[in-house]
């Protein structure tokens, strides 16, 4: 037998990803182009339907155009033209052509696009060569210098050399590794809460914003989504609760809750309810960041929403989660093996555009009760960026470059 014959090819790196909306595939993606041997497990039993419109910005447009997928990813974008303000009674306060509350300014490059068609071209795009596990999750993670072994909610048990959490501001993986939720979640003040209506107001490519000043409610914003065919219903409540008090585990409480809280708003919002009891993609979370000063321990990293939440009210979750994805997987592909070089290299790369992203929400959510006039019982946390400049903390944003290493 021939030398050639018997010698062994080498092994190739295996990962475990947690979570399979946009950070996993993303990730997913580059890291089997590079030859690791890529495994997601997603806890629902398929990719999750539902969800908000999400924003995909600058780096974010980048990666995207890079994995082949740009096109695919405009060609379903909301693709909404404007929006208007109503009062209780349906009058129009305002109409705007410029811009609207979820997307911003309609004629920047940026595309807003549902979050589950996002996640269903960015699986698409990692092809056959991904191994994907639905309805399953991590139950047992435990790591030594050789490797991370996992055993699953099936009772599955198997061993990868690194596994990387994605899974979400509420992440096991990283409660497993990490420690408990509460020490790392920073609360900001709200609720969101979203779910899918048909287009019974008939709207066409169009949002509506329902105001109700000094409710303790954010209000609600209905917007057409899927060529005006359904359409998407936001609302939020304001409250300094964290999420272990006031937030239900079960989701019938949580559109309790909501009803309850809505029970005597106006406007279109008694039929969005009922819709509401009827939706099967309802889902209802605290604005809030994840802070950690790492994300990573030994074999195991975060990423995305997991490791550096910076909530709804930055805009930049997504364009965060891939340009993120990116980095690590190039970092991954460069250490050549040392996986803590490429994870202390992620974070170094990452870091700043990730303190820049909270940054934004925090401003934002300080101008927004400045507006609404609720300056005397501001959080210190938002008093301090109440004189920040938004656009000088926006323009930060396009320091980040997205090179390869």
């Amino acid at each position: 037998m021939s030398e050639q014959s018997t010698a062994r090819s080498p092994k190739r790196p295996s990962v475990l990803i947690s979570g399979a909306s946009i950070a996993g595939p993303t990730l997913a993606y580059w890291l089997h182009r590079y030859g690791f041997d890529v495994t997601v497990v997603e806890r629902a039993d398929g990719l999750r339907m539902g969800g908000q419109a999400i924003d995909v910005r600058g780096p974010g447009l980048e990666v995207a155009a890079r994995m082949g997928v740009l096109d695919a990813v405009r060609a379903r974008c909301t693709d909404l033209r404007g929006m208007s303000t109503v009062d209780d009674e349906g009058n129009e306060l305002s109409r705007t052509t410029e811009y609207t509350a979820s997307g911003g300014q309609i004629d920047s490059p940026d595309i807003e696009i549902l979050r589950d068609d996002l996640a269903r071209i960015l699986v698409d795009a990692g092809g056959s060569g991904i191994e994907y596990l639905f309805d399953d999750s991590i139950d047992v993670l435990e790591q030594d210098d050789r490797e991370v072994r996992v055993v699953f909610r099936s009772g599955t048990a198997r061993a990868f050399d690194l596994v990387v959490g994605a899974d979400g501001v509420h992440s096991t993986t990283r409660r497993l590794v990490f420690g408990p939720e509460e020490d790392h979640l920073h609360h900001l003040g709200g609720y969101l809460g979203v779910w899918s209506a048909p287009n019974h107001l008939g709207l066409d490519r169009w949002e509506v914003a329902y105001e109700i000043p000094g409710s303790g409610l954010l209000g609600a914003l209905v917007m057409t989504a899927r060529d005006n065919k359904e359409a998407r219903v936001f609302i939020g409540i304001d409250s300094p609760e964290p999420p272990s008090r006031f937030l239900p585990g079960d989701v019938v409480e949580q559109k309790r809750l909501v009803a309850d809280a809505y029970a005597h708003a106006r406007w279109e919002m008694p039929r969005l309810l009922k819709e509401m009891w009827n939706a099967t993609d309802f889902h209802l979370d605290s604005v809030a960041h994840i802070r950690m000063d790492s994300w990573s321990r030994g074999r195991v990293a975060l990423l995305g929403d997991a490791g550096y939440c910076a909530s709804p009210a930055s805009g930049m979750g997504t364009t965060m989660a891939m340009a993120a994805a990116y980095v690590l997987a190039d970092e991954l592909r460069a250490a050549a093996g040392d996986h803590r070089g490429a994870f202390t290299a992620y974070e170094r790369r990452m870091r700043p555009f990730v303190d820049t992203c909270q940054r934004i929400a925090l401003v934002s959510i300080a101008h927004r009760q400045r507006t609404q006039g609720r300056i005397a019982d501001l959080d210190e946390q938002f008093a301090r960026h109440l004189d920040t400049d938004f656009d000088e903390v926006v323009a930060e944003l396009h320091t980040f470059r997205l090179e390869d290493r």
